[in-house]
């Protein structure tokens, strides 16, 4: 978790204080958070981050909201009456449901994982939340006995942590935002509810399912800590915060975000556009109570920083993973060496959970260095694949992409994305757009209302700007790159 204070006048950050949530894998394919630690890690956060204001003679008193983003599918089953959870926390990552998926899949009339795509915009997949807790619901007998006793609760982070913050089993309130809903699978896009169909397809009881409401409007207050009494008004998932951070509010506008995985999202006006090449449909925020929702096209890749991670923890190729970086600019090349990291399946646009990554075109001319490359280049080439299909979708070319998110540091890789894109990128020199969107979403709410969203009123970010620096030869040598990998995969 990372707390953010910002500046609502220039968007300018003033503190932060950022802790390490440890994840767990009991097995193979499995990743879980301890929903305490998310908790008491939260509390660490906020209560340093008012300690460093304090010391920067700022008033914790000016403070006039809070906003709340998180990693969106993971789930959560917890119990309202001791307020404890009932399992850890199933990270979105997690692969342990692939059976759960095929069984689903196979008792829709047309066994297609896109059957219920009409009216969520997503596939049948581990990736999203209901398949998750179809599993806590036939594995975990705690889960099973509090469902029966009507003392059961579900939801994303999000909904853990604003049921937290506002009292727990003292009151707490029980609400997630749109954004958030639509990636569960039960959640209808168009009508913007829990979809009764949905929810019996999956046999998933509606009454322990959070209060659908838009991503800015005051939920509830914080109850204890340094903070009590400030409102919680603004709730995103991680990628529309971003997509709201990186002031993408025009119909057409796309920002990528390279954080564990790497997540492409286009701004695609008040009307969902359906996919035909593989992307998902999702709810990109709905700004207000009486605003209108606005959707995006996304493409979904579930390993970008967490390949650094793997060099870096299992491979022990450097001891840090600010180390890539220099390490992969020393070959300057791949040299032929080609790295598909489907550690966790494949996600756009194949959607194959039993995919698995390879490393092929190996010499004994090839060492580190060329595997450090080869990992840059396999995020962006991943990239390059989900812009491909979007541009078909939307048949009208990205012009530009923002990015931002932790890996956007590396100038080797941002220059390198620019050159197989074949387009600018652009990274704002605040690069932590993510928690900046929620903390807009928070000021922007009706009875806050301390930062406006209007068009002429959004606050001049600066950027550095990377032009693609390759000739119409290497463009073609980018595509045969793509290519080839598809073949290997």
């Amino acid at each position: 978790p990372c707390i953010e204070v910002f500046n609502t006048k220039t968007a300018q950050l003033i503190s932060h204080h950022q802790v390490e949530l440890k994840q767990h894998f009991p097995k193979e394919g499995w990743v879980e958070a301890d929903p305490r630690e998310i908790m008491d890690t939260v509390h660490e956060c906020l209560e340093k981050t008012c300690q460093k204001l304090a010391q920067l003679s700022v008033d914790v008193s000016r403070i006039k909201a809070v906003g709340v983003t998180n990693q969106r599918e993971t789930t959560l089953v917890w119990d309202k009456e001791t307020g404890e959870p009932l399992y850890n926390a199933i990270v979105w990552l997690d692969l342990r449901t692939q059976s759960t998926v095929e069984r689903l899949i196979t008792k829709t009339p047309s066994r297609s994982k896109n059957h219920l795509k009409h009216k969520t915009g997503l596939p049948i997949s581990t990736y999203f939340s209901a398949v998750k807790l179809r599993w806590l619901l036939d594995n975990v007998e705690a889960v099973q006995q509090a469902v029966l006793s009507k003392r059961a609760m579900f939801g994303t982070v999000d909904s853990w942590i604003i049921w937290s913050l506002t009292g727990g089993r003292d009151g707490g309130v029980h609400v997630t935002d749109v954004s958030n809903a639509s990636r569960t699978l039960l959640f209808n896009i168009h009508s913007l509810d829990w979809d009764p169909e949905l929810c019996s397809f999956f046999d998933i009881p509606m009454e322990i399912l959070p209060t659908v409401r838009s991503s800015s409007e005051i939920y509830g207050r914080m109850r204890s800590g340094s903070l009590a009494g400030v409102p919680i008004s603004g709730c995103l998932g991680d990628q529309s915060a971003a997509l709201v951070g990186q002031m993408c509010f025009e119909e057409g506008q796309a920002k990528n975000t390279y954080g564990t995985g790497c997540f492409l999202l286009r701004n695609t006006g008040t009307k969902p556009v359906t996919s035909e090449h593989g992307l998902i449909t999702t709810v990109a925020y709905k700004l207000g109570r009486d605003k209108p929702a606005c959707y995006a096209l996304e493409g979904s890749v579930a390993i970008a920083g967490a390949v650094i991670r793997w060099l870096r923890d299992n491979m022990c190729i450097v001891q840090s993973s600010s180390e890539i970086e220099q390490l992969a600019a020393e070959a300057g090349t791949s040299y032929g060496c080609y790295f598909v990291p489907a550690f966790s399946g494949l996600y756009a646009p194949y959607w194959e959970p039993s995919a698995r990554g390879i490393i092929c075109g190996l010499t004994q001319f090839t060492n580190r260095s060329h595997l450090a490359f080869a990992a840059l280049e396999a995020v962006c080439f991943q990239t390059r694949e989900i812009l491909d299909a979007m541009n078909q979708d939307c048949c009208i070319p990205l012009p530009v992409l923002g990015v931002d998110g932790g890996m956007t540091g590396n100038r080797l890789l941002m220059q390198l994305q620019a050159d197989i894109l074949c387009i600018p990128v652009v990274r704002p020199s605040m690069s932590e757009t993510t928690a900046l969107g929620a903390a807009m979403a928070a000021g922007a709410a009706e009875g806050v209302e301390v930062w406006s969203l209007n068009p002429d009123q959004l606050p001049e970010v600066t950027a550095e700007r990377y032009q693609p620096q390759i000739n119409t030869q290497g463009q073609n040598q980018n595509q045969n790159h793509t290519t080839h990998r598809l073949l290997v995969i």
